[in-house]
């Protein structure tokens, strides 16, 4: 199995067929026809279901894709560790929503400005999601609500959020006023778990979930009365909903959210250790 056949096995998954693949890696279809094959035989089961309209990948190529995207970054890595100190290359990145629109924008402008032979690449998601890909090696490095606690992650300080709970205008959150609806992130949501835990030890009952993709639209759907929703101030002020919002105090212990800085331990690798260091060095 060679890593220029999983290569090429990766693109004919993303582009979703083997004549846009040829097209996106320069070859003619017939080479990657034969290389896919090739990778088959090695493997000794289909990659591919091929009919009239083109190929879907199989419940094989499904577990390959996992395990080539770490082998090829992997590959990547030692690459860049023994080729030079330079950081060049891509470096994937990925952090929490509210952290990608307030805090990295003027961050990754600096360093790209500095090390323009690095390829950025970004991913927006909750903590949760954010840690499992960095352990399996799709993203370099995320920025995430800490403490991670886990001996396979270094960590490191990136800044401090401080959180606010929001309604409606004129709304009252207190167990005597009833049930609340809320407005959150899917499960993965360090921000979400910690609401939750406090709404339970308050005594306020949640009366029903409601699942949003982006605190945009969290915060609109507050401010129409909705539900009940934890954000960062800081993405709130840059919010023209947040003037139809009422804020409501919360316990320090919730409040103040530490957003760290988290990668596979032991991981040498010129870009990353430049981005580390750099934001080590300014204020968000």
């Amino acid at each position: 199995m060679e890593l220029s056949d999983l290569a090429i096995f990766q693109a004919v998954l993303r582009e979703g067929g083997i004549t846009a693949a040829a097209r996106r890696l320069h070859r003619v279809q017939s080479n990657i026809t034969t290389r896919i094959k090739q990778l088959e035989d090695s493997l000794g089961v289909a990659l591919f279901e091929r009919d009239g309209r083109g190929v879907r990948p199989t419940a094989a190529a499904q577990v390959l894709a996992g395990y080539s995207e770490r082998l090829l970054a992997l590959a990547d890595e030692a690459r860049s560790a023994v080729a030079s100190d330079t950081p060049r290359g891509s470096l994937r990145l990925g952090a929490m929503e509210n952290t990608a629109a307030v805090r990295l924008p003027p961050l990754l402008a600096q360093f790209h400005q500095r090390y323009p032979q690095v390829q950025l690449e970004l991913r927006t998601g909750p903590t949760a999601s954010l840690v499992t890909a960095v352990l399996a090696g799709e993203l370099d490095g995320a920025l995430v609500c800490g403490p991670v606690n886990d001996p396979r992650l270094a960590s490191q300080p990136f800044c401090r959020e401080t959180l606010l709970l929001i309604s409606a205008l004129g709304a009252r959150i207190d167990p005597a006023h009833g049930p609340q609806t809320l407005l959150a992130f899917d499960h993965g949501c360090a921000y979400r778990q910690r609401l939750e835990r406090w709404l339970q030890e308050s005594g306020c009952t949640v009366a029903r979930l409601v699942e949003l993709d982006s605190y945009h639209a969290m915060i609109s759907c507050a401010a129409s009365g909705m539900g009940i929703a934890l954000v960062p101030e800081a993405l709130l002020a840059l919010t023209p909903a947040a003037d139809h919002v009422a804020r409501h105090p919360l316990p320090p212990h919730l409040a103040q959210a530490d957003t760290v800085f988290i990668r596979r331990d032991g991981t040498k690798m010129p870009a990353l250790d430049a981005f580390a260091a750099y934001f080590d060095t300014i204020q968000p």
